[in-house]
């Protein structure tokens, strides 16, 4: 008890003042945990708000873009099937058809048959097709294409000059009387009585008609 001084067992009670500081340090680790969350839940809300604010314009002008007469946007239309798309693409000018009735007009004693009514012609053996229907243009009122059986007569190639207009008549391939031939010339304005053919198809007939061939004009 000699050198004791008043105090002194005070100063050995220092466990109870340290033993606070562990409890401190977990509550400030709380504090910043909680702190965290809170900053990436904010930042989580800015993000999701940012994207959405993007994406809604990008809807809109395209519903925005859609004829006013159509009854569904663009959104809710469902996309065209190859197999439609396919037969929406079908050209106008498509594959031709004969009828019943045209097969009959032209004898199968022909080689090339014309039809002037439905602007047509094609070539057959033995009243086959072999070629065609393909589209003509015929003579105008003035200059009326022929009617009748006529023969090839002879062949001029593919830089022909017409003698009697004076313009390019390619692969023609003449038939009847006064110069009337198949040749290649427009389908959209009327010849001076030849059978207008486009560039690939004179030239087939050209190939393909021998001298004396039958043409049936009907």
């Amino acid at each position: 008890m000699l050198g004791s001084r008043p105090g002194s067992h005070a100063r050995t009670t220092g466990p109870r003042t340290t033993g606070h500081r562990p409890r401190r340090g977990v509550a400030w680790l709380a504090a910043l945990a909680v702190a965290g969350i809170a900053v990436a839940a904010a930042c989580i809300w800015l993000t999701a708000t940012i994207v959405t604010k993007t994406a809604a314009p990008t809807a809109t002008a395209l519903r925005a873009s859609q004829p006013s007469g159509s009854s569904a946007s663009a959104l809710d239309r469902p996309a065209p099937s190859p197999r439609a798309a396919l037969r929406s693409a079908a050209r106008p000018d498509g594959p031709l058809v004969l009828s019943g009735r045209v097969r009959r007009a032209c004898p199968h004693a022909a080689d090339a048959c014309v039809d002037l009514t439905d602007h047509l012609t094609w070539l057959q053996a033995g009243g086959q097709v072999t070629y065609g229907p393909v589209r003509m243009e015929p003579g105008g009122r003035r200059d009326r294409t022929p009617r009748g059986v006529f023969h090839v007569a002879w062949k001029a190639g593919p830089h022909y000059i017409s003698t009697s207009f004076g313009v390019p008549i390619p692969w023609a391939v003449f038939f009847a009387p006064g110069g009337i031939a198949f040749h290649a010339g427009s389908l959209s304005s009327s010849s001076h009585g030849c059978v207008h053919l486009s560039l690939h198809d004179a030239r087939y007939y050209h190939d393909h008609l021998p001298i004396g061939a039958e043409v049936d004009v009907f």
